[in-house]
């Protein structure tokens, strides 16, 4: 009984602290998913499913995988069909690679810094006290993309764009999915165009990333259950 109220206080806080974009609404999605987890109620629309019989309260060392992140469905030739320049200031496969590569480190980055902080220890093999952490972006949708070829001229947008998480933990012995959880961040309309480049974008991606790390070190530290569930 204790380990399902620590896994349903983790899940309820988890997505309490998301600030989510609806992907799809609660009634759409089944009680219970392909993997068996349970979907977790809550007043936000975050997708989160979870077993309700783990303890992750055992768990105090993370394997934290690098993110894969891949982007919104026929970006870059959309990105490239709307340019009003032609050639060498279009999106090339050097920069789809690069962006993937840059925000997959970031996420890393944000991420390790926000679990070490929060006192857990990043190690590289599994053990009994070790969760493993598999994150991944998807629907990547950079609005005003800065280029490595773009050597003159300049991007303005009023929003940087958008992306998801998908977020499995796992038991590292096991390989128990314990939870799986779906978030969508959206850099809302500023109302006024701003210039767009690499700092700029890098700056917008870490406000959402930093938001989903302390989501996650929030939940897995909070040991209140009834409290998490009444303050949502």
């Amino acid at each position: 009984m204790q380990s399902r109220k620590q896994l349903m206080l983790f899940s309820t806080v988890f997505v309490a602290f998301f600030a989510a974009t609806p992907v799809l609404a609660k009634k759409d999605l089944p009680a219970v998913n392909a993997e068996g987890l349970e979907l977790v109620e809550s007043t936000r629309l975050s997708s989160t499913y979870a077993d309700p019989d783990a303890d992750l309260s055992v768990y105090n060392k993370i394997i934290l995988q690098d993110a894969s992140v891949s982007f919104k469905k026929n970006w870059q030739r959309e990105q490239n069909r709307n340019s009003s320049y032609a050639g060498a200031f279009w999106v090339q496969d050097s920069d789809v690679q690069r962006i993937k590569d840059d925000t997959s480190a970031l996420l890393k980055e944000v991420f390790t810094n926000e679990l070490q902080d929060r006192g857990y220890t990043l190690v590289d093999e599994p053990g009994d006290d070790v969760l493993i952490i598999q994150p991944a972006i998807v629907e990547l949708d950079v609005v005003s993309p800065d280029l490595e070829n773009a050597s003159v001229g300049r991007s303005y947008s009023d929003t940087a764009g958008e992306m998801t998480l998908l977020l499995n933990l796992y038991d590292s012995q096991t390989d128990d999915l314990l939870v799986t959880s779906k978030d969508r961040k959206i850099d809302y309309k500023s109302g006024y165009y701003e210039w767009r480049n690499r700092v700029t974008n890098r700056a917008s991606a870490m406000r959402a990333m930093q938001k989903w790390a302390n989501s996650l070190a929030d939940s897995l530290e909070n040991e209140n259950f009834e409290v998490a569930a009444n303050d949502r």
